[in-house]
Parts: C-alpha cells; sequence; structure tokens
C-alpha cells in the first residue's frame, strides 16, 4: 500500500472531521481574544461571558479586519475597525449608526475543553457518536491533567502514531524481546482502539523481572481518536499511567502536538501528593515516548510499499483512517 493511493492518511491537503487542539486553556483568557491557525485555517477564539471559549472565524466580513485585534463587549466579539458586533453564534447583533445590523454572519465552530486544552470541532454538524479524545478507560472519571511539553515533527501525526503500533520495531530498535500483538477494537466511528494480546519474552532477564506485575499479557493499549491523537494505557495490573498526545496536521504535513500526563482525581492531602508523584512518573515514561525515534521520524518518507504480518495492527489504523469523513485543507467543505 503506497501512500499516493491514499485520500486521507498522510495527507497533507486534506484530513479527518473531527476534534482537534486549539489551545492550552490556560492561554485563553478572559476579554483577551486569540488569534490561531487551525488546520491552515485562521480563527480568533475568546471567552464568552460564563466563561466558554468561542470560535469564530477569524476575520469580519465586512471588509476582513482580524477579529482578533478586536474587544469583547458583554461577551460579544467587536471588530476594532467598525465595531460590528458578532455573538457567540457567529451572527451581526449590531453596528454602529444603524437600527438595523445587516444580514451577516462569521462562521462559528463548536468548542469544548477538556484535559487543558481547548479543542475545536472541525465539521459542520457534530455526530453523535463523534465524541472528545480521551482515555476510554477514564472515560466517567474526573481526572488530573498536566500539559507536559509542546513538540513539533517532521512528519505527520498519522505517521508519527504509527511508531507506537509498529510491534517489529520494540526489538529492532529498542532490544525488547516481547512478542506485541494487538487485537483491534472499534469503539465508535472516529475511535480505534489497539490492545496487546500476548505475553512472550520469557528469555528475558527483566521480562522475568517484571512477569510477577502482570497475570497475564502486559498491559499496552492504545486508543487512536480522528487519526491524529493517540493515549496509551500501560502498567502493572494493579496501577496503570496514562497518557495523551494531542496531535494536529500543521504546514506542509507536519507536526504540532502536546504531550498530556493523566491520572484518576484523588482526594484529599494525600491524594494530591500521590498524584503528584503519578504524575511525575507518567511524565518520565511519556519521555520516553515523544523522544523515542525522534530522529527517524524528522526525516521519515513514509511509503509503505512492503507490509508484513508485524505490520497488520498499521494497516488496520491506516484503513481506519481511510474510512473517516474527509475534509479540505482550508475550506473544511466535505469532499464528495
Amino acid at each position: 500500500m503506497k501512500s499516493t493511493q491514499m485520500t486521507v492518511f498522510n495527507q497533507a491537503e486534506q484530513f479527518a472531521q473531527g476534534w482537534y487542539w486549539a489551545l492550552p486553556s490556560r492561554d485563553l483568557k478572559q476579554g483577551q481574544p486569540r488569534a490561531i491557525t487551525l488546520l491552515g485555517r485562521d480563527l480568533v477564539l475568546y471567552r464568552g461571558e460564563q466563561g466558554q471559549a468561542i470560535a469564530l472565524d477569524g476575520y469580519c466580513p465586512h471588509l476582513g479586519a482580524s477579529l482578533a485585534q478586536g474587544t469583547i463587549e458583554h461577551g460579544q466579539m467587536t471588530c476594532p475597525l467598525h465595531r460590528w458586533r458578532f455573538d457567540a453564534t457567529g451572527t451581526c447583533v449590531s453596528v454602529p449608526t444603524q437600527a438595523q445590523p445587516p444580514q451577516v454572519s462569521v462562521k462559528s465552530w463548536p468548542t469544548a475543553e477538556r484535559y487543558g486544552l481547548i479543542w475545536v470541532w472541525t465539521g459542520e454538524h457534530i455526530p453523535a457518536s463523534f465524541s472528545l479524545p480521551h482515555v476510554p478507560e477514564l472515560a466517567d472519571r474526573s481526572c488530573d491533567a498536566v500539559l507536559s511539553h509542546h513538540f513539533r515533527r517532521n512528519c505527520h501525526p498519522n505517521v508519527l502514531l504509527i511508531n507506537a503500533i509498529d510491534a517489529h520495531h520494540f526489538n529492532s530498535v529498542h532490544d525488547l524481546p516481547l512478542e506485541i500483538r494487538f487485537a483491534p477494537a472499534i469503539l465508535s466511528p472516529s475511535a480505534l482502539q489497539l490492545s496487546n494480546t500476548t505475553r512472550g519474552g520469557e528469555a528475558s532477564r527483566f521480562v522475568r523481572l517484571i512477569r510477577p506485575l502482570y497475570a497475564n499479557e502486559v498491559t499496552y493499549r492504545l486508543c487512536y481518536w480522528y487519526g491524529s491523537t493517540g493515549t496509551v494505557t500501560l502498567g502493572p495490573d494493579f496501577f496503570h499511567f496514562y497518557l495523551m498526545f494531542a496531535l494536529r496536521p500543521a504546514a506542509a504535513g507536519t507536526t504540532e502536538g502536546w504531550m498530556v500526563l493523566l491520572t484518576p482525581q484523588r482526594f484529599g492531602l494525600f491524594g494530591w501528593i500521590f498524584n503528584r508523584v503519578v504524575l511525575w512518573l507518567t511524565e518520565i515514561v511519556g519521555t520516553y515516548f515523544a523522544t523515542g525515534d525522534r530522529q527517524v521520524f524528522e526525516s521519515i518518507r513514509f511509503d509503505f510499499k512492503t507490509p508484513l504480518q508485524a505490520d497488520r495492527s498499521i494497516l488496520q489504523f491506516i484503513q481506519h483512517v481511510e474510512h473517516q469523513p474527509a475534509l479540505a485543507w482550508k475550506t473544511w467543505e466535505p469532499l464528495p
């Protein structure tokens, strides 16, 4: 399977419809609009009167002034040039000297906040099954979340994510004598989960050392959302580490992302101290994921010509992404 035959996977000009991170929550202050470029589209983000994140197209439909240079009045965006005012839906609600504002609007986009990030939905309407990216095991639990570090990579998010399911490279690159085979599970049209199903590696002293921590296979589970954001669950049977790699396509098929550290919320002073230790350990684990094979993925030219049996999970991931609704770069119009 060659990348040139694909319509969504590893494509610089189009991408899977879905939720993409736009900005850390901490970076959007009340009364301070922010200009961002998301998937090639210029947006303005600001907080409404109740603190909710609002995303509009970045330019006034009158003369094209940048709305990010405007002001927020009563939770509404005011253009810096002629002071046209737009509400959270993008509808023009006021124009100075005009008794009735013109029936125009600026495009608005759904937003949500989770794990310390503001997310923007890139399609027209949100299907019920297309949820925000999350760790499936923690779906119904409150979490402590920490944005660990921001990074860029010189390849597409789709390609970067396959590294975690490349079973062959665990031995060839990392010298981990574990036989990794993944069982796929479609959690929703937008979410593919891959779970390790094998034990193996008994010849390794390291594996024999950690074997008492696992009744069955080593816990190693990934969930990929919209082909661009991935969660990792790993650890002994009695305790799991949770990570999220929130990625998005950037210009020329590159990646911009955040590593997010997660753990279930625990209460009281002991719970707070315990979670600080857990998040510190999670960062050590996550740094290994984030920096491993970095040099390879800075120079890779993905062209999947000769898949092997060990690459089955990679093929399953590619096929899953190829079935996602496709949007075109910059226009956000569904492809035919």
